[in-house]
C-alpha cells in the first residue's frame, strides 16, 4: 500500500478496476443525446470507457470532492459529530460534505461545518487528501479554528462533541478517511499520543 502514497492509506480497493459497479449501474444514458451507453475500448484511450454509439460522446467518470474540517477548540479539543445518516449512522466523523460547483473547497468546508454543527470555522492548513475509492470520493480535510457559534444537533448530526486528544473515540470512527485524518492531526500536535493500530478500526464503512 505504501507505494501508492499516503493518500491511499484510506482505501482497500486496488487501482485499475475502473468505475465501481454500483456507480456504473446508474450511468445508462448519454447526457449529450440520450442514447444508451456501453463500456468498451475507445481509440486513443488507455482503458475501457463508457461511450455512446449514436453520437460518440465519452462519459468520463471522475471522483467527487468532499470538503471537510476537523475543528479545533482553543483548548486543543477536536470536534466530531455522530452521523445521522448512512453510511456510518451513529458513528463519529468530521463535519463536511460534497463541494458545490460554485464554491471553493474552503467555502464548501465552512458551509458544511456550519450546517452540520452550528459552528463558524476558519480553515487553516490542509491535513490531507484521503481516497475512498469504494465510494468514488476524495476527501479533503482542513484543520480549522473555531471562531464562533454554538454546537447543536441536526438531522445529519445526532450529537456534536469536543474530544480531548486522549479521548478520541477510535473504536467508533465512521470512516477510514476520518481515522487517517485524526492520525495525521495527532502526529502534528500530540506525537506523544500514538493512535491505535489500524487493525482496531473495524466499525466504519469505507
Amino acid at each position: 500500500m505504501t507505494e501508492r502514497g499516503p493518500d491511499a492509506r484510506s482505501t482497500d480497493l486496488a487501482p485499475g478496476g475502473g468505475t465501481p459497479a454500483w456507480l456504473a449501474a446508474t450511468l445508462n444514458h448519454c447526457t449529450n443525446c440520450g442514447g444508451p451507453l456501453a463500456l468498451g475500448p475507445i481509440p486513443g484511450e488507455e482503458r475501457d470507457r463508457l461511450s455512446c454509439a449514436a453520437c460518440g460522446h465519452i462519459a468520463y467518470v471522475n471522483p467527487r470532492l468532499v470538503a471537510t474540517t476537523i475543528p479545533v477548540t482553543d483548548a486543543g479539543e477536536v470536534i466530531l459529530l455522530r452521523r445521522g445518516f448512512e453510511p456510518g449512522r451513529g458513528l463519529w466523523a468530521q463535519p463536511g460534505g460534497f463541494l458545490e460547483v460554485d464554491e471553493t473547497p474552503s467555502e464548501g468546508a465552512i458551509r458544511e461545518t456550519l450546517e452540520e454543527t452550528g459552528l463558524v470555522v476558519a480553515p487553516g492548513e490542509i491535513l490531507g487528501l484521503y481516497a475512498r475509492l469504494e465510494a468514488a470520493v476524495i476527501v479533503l480535510v482542513y484543520e480549522a479554528r473555531v471562531l464562533r457559534g454554538e454546537m447543536r444537533t441536526t438531522p445529519e448530526a445526532l450529537d456534536v462533541r469536543a474530544f480531548a486528544p486522549e479521548a478520541i473515540p477510535w473504536p467508533e470512527i465512521a470512516f477510514k478517511t476520518t481515522w487517517w485524518a485524526l492520525v495525521d492531526w495527532l502526529a502534528r500536535h500530540r506525537p506523544d499520543l500514538p493512535a491505535p493500530a489500524a487493525a482496531r478500526w473495524v466499525r466504519g464503512s469505507g
